[in-house]
């Protein structure tokens, strides 16, 4: 049997209910490599498990930190480490489950960070300054503007962040200022390098169709089961608009809506629209995975018949 499981795909494609279903397969405990699901308090915004689920099936790195406590990849690399060595401990498989890629290769291939990035002390370098240039740059003219820079000189990176994503957009341009060289390229050869475990990598698939119809019915879903509500208790409680996880998806258009800047109507049609670019994204990066990921396609299977599809090729 592989020493752990990945289980990836497009936001909306079946990942936790297949999870939960082969945890209870394989006698497996889950790690979420969601860069969402870690604050507590955001929970119908992010699609966490339920209650029930969490309290059937272990789970890390869900709810532990406040909205306001910056996290990275870095610390997600070093708490799931930490994680996955304390699940073997105890006989059991690690299951990674989630869509932000970074998050998943930082484990996966030991990604080395600066200092810096890990948040640790030291003076800055000169692409430190520079991030904090572009950061600059971005609360100035606007997160597109600082996007489009980066699409003008790393088309590839580009194309798999958010605009919203001023941290990793400023880093990236950063990285090509400070080397002469696409951080797409560097990424590439992260990933070249061998894998630090021994993992079964899969990726739920969908029809654009189909996949795009689940995330409208979800997105709805969340605003019918308190999105707004949800939000309203986070800016009463003082995390803010300008907080990064306010600028999630869901959570970015609800604020707007409190605010009276746009209708309830109008936030629920710019989540969606939200959500179906950020899935093109993260399909973007699945298709730039290793060829030996395994392509399970999802849409006409339960989520019981793909985790013990799953189970048959560990």
């Amino acid at each position: 049997m592989s020493e752990l499981i990945i289980i990836s795909g497009a936001t909306a494609s079946g990942k936790t209910a297949v999870a939960l279903s082969l945890a209870e397969k394989i006698g497996g405990e889950i790690i979420s490599a969601d860069s969402m699901q870690v604050y507590r308090g955001m929970d119908i915004g992010t699609a966490k498990p339920t209650p029930a689920e969490l309290s059937k099936t272990p789970h890390h790195l869900v709810s532990i930190i406040d909205p306001s406590v910056p996290f990275s990849a870095a610390e997600f690399q070093s708490r799931a480490t930490v994680a996955v060595a304390e699940i073997f401990s105890r006989g059991r498989v690690p299951i990674i489950v989630g869509g932000t890629g970074f998050y998943i290769n930082a484990l996966l291939y030991g990604v080395e960070f600066s200092k810096a990035s890990e948040g640790l002390p030291e003076d800055k370098s000169p692409e430190d300054k520079l991030r904090e240039e572009f950061a600059a740059i971005a609360a100035k003219n606007g997160a597109e503007f600082l996007h489009k820079k980066l699409a003008a000189v790393d088309p590839d990176y580009a194309a798999t962040l958010h605009a919203n994503n001023v941290k990793r957009v400023a880093r990236a341009l950063a990285y090509c200022e400070v080397t002469g060289k696409l951080f797409s390229l560097h990424n590439r050869a992260q990933k070249e390098k061998p894998p630090l475990y021994n993992a079964a990598f899969f990726k739920l698939s969908l029809p654009r169709e189909a996949l795009y119809a689940r995330i409208n019915s979800r997105t709805q879903a969340m605003f019918d089961g308190g999105i707004v509500e949800e939000t309203r208790n986070l800016i009463a409680a003082g995390f803010g608009k300008t907080l990064a996880p306010m600028q999630g998806i869901g959570y970015k258009e609800t604020v707007q809506y409190l605010a009276g800047e746009i209708s309830l109507d109008g936030a629920i049609a710019a989540t969606a629209q939200a959500t179906r670019n950020y899935a093109k994204r993260q399909e973007t990066w699945l298709r730039n995975q290793s060829p030996n990921a395994h392509e399970i396609f999802a849409h006409e299977k339960t989520a019981d018949e793909i985790a013990e599809e799953i189970a048959t090729r560990i």
